[in-house]
């Protein structure tokens, strides 16, 4: 149990880390350009993924904080349950990191700043932090493990 939650914790230092950084360095808005394809940013998403409600009015903090913590709940018990279990629960501690990192922000300061901003031409991804690419991997190890055969088939 506990390397799966020193993953977690890992994962909300390096966020919380990056987005002090970016906080001391940048005023929202900023841009830096890196390469031709991959920027530096300041942003605050009030909302969930892509800024999904952003402009609600306010309620969207305390529902995504709600969303939050019964996710952490769940998924530490999860990571209790099936605790041999190594893609799933690595998935879960992914996700848990995240989660944790961006509930932080939330709470601390009514948003979540994100600063990492790619984009081709004229098309461009939302900006994101360590704590949504900790989530995304997550799920999709999360989903790679929803492949895998059940023990019970694997002697059949």
């Amino acid at each position: 149990m506990r390397k799966w939650f020193a993953i977690s914790a890992v994962i909300v230092a390096l966020d919380l880390y990056t987005k002090f950084l970016i906080q001391q360095a940048f005023s929202y808005g900023d841009h830096l350009f890196v390469t031709s394809f991959f920027d530096l940013v300041r942003y605050h998403n009030e909302g969930a993924a892509f800024s999904f409600l952003a402009n609600a009015g306010g309620w969207q903090k305390f529902f995504f904080s709600g969303v939050s913590l019964i996710a952490i709940v769940v998924i530490s018990y999860l990571l209790y349950k099936y605790r041999t279990e190594k893609l799933f629960c690595l998935g879960l501690a992914l996700v848990l990191g995240g989660a944790i990192g961006n509930l932080y922000d939330r709470l601390t300061l009514g948003y979540v700043v994100d600063f990492l901003y790619f984009h081709y031409q004229n098309f461009a991804w939302p900006a994101f932090n360590v704590a949504d690419s900790a989530i995304c991997i997550g799920v999709g190890l999360l989903l790679l493990d929803s492949f895998k055969k059940p023990q019970h088939l694997k002697s059949a």
